[in-house]
């Protein structure tokens, strides 16, 4: 140990019997140690001074990291139709399809119905769209007609498929794009 150390011999010994398992942290130090006025003081933090020219370059650096302001990203564009795949799952029928906004489609039972389709700018997300599906059995002479209900409400990703997908255990049906007039 170096003589300007400020460690003790009764405070190595202390940290030497914690480290090996003698002592538990609950357990009060010896009684030999040093007293409180032979300990070294803490010395304050450094301060630093600096020209006065690199202290307005300081604070002109300081100014330059301001939050600027964001950069809006670019709006969606809007389109007429949605491009929607849908997939019998028991025949193995697919069927691709152009369904306009706001105009019922139907596949089969289901009906879909296209709220919105919004395409990303170039080098942006891809497509969306809002779409509602129900299903709707086709009427039978002579039979009651069971109720509409709706299987599905929500947005679709033609770039994650997944991300909401439609399930159903007789049809699928995605979104691959959105269309202009």
């Amino acid at each position: 140990m170096r003589s300007g150390s400020p460690w003790r011999p009764a405070a190595c010994a202390l940290i030497l019997a914690a480290a090996t398992g003698g002592l538990s942290l609950a357990q009060t130090p010896p009684a030999e140690t040093a007293p409180a006025s032979s300990a070294p003081a803490l010395a304050p933090p450094p301060t630093v001074l600096l020209p006065p020219e690199a202290a307005a370059s300081s604070e002109a650096a300081v100014s330059d990291l301001a939050p600027a302001k964001p950069v809006e990203a670019p709006k969606p564009v809007r389109r007429a139709a949605a491009i929607i795949q849908a997939l019998d799952k028991v025949t193995a029928e697919t069927l691709r399809f152009e369904a306009p906004v706001n105009q019922p489609v139907r596949y089969k039972d289901l009906v879909f119905t296209v709220h919105v389709c919004e395409d990303g700018q170039q080098g942006q997300r891809g497509a969306a769209a809002h779409i509602e599906i129900d299903s709707q059995p086709r009427p039978i002479q002579g039979r009651v007609t069971p109720p509409s209900r709706q299987l599905f409400k929500g947005w679709m990703f033609a770039a994650s498929p997944g991300l909401h997908p439609f399930e159903h255990p007789v049809y699928d049906a995605w979104l691959l794009s959105c269309r202009s007039g």
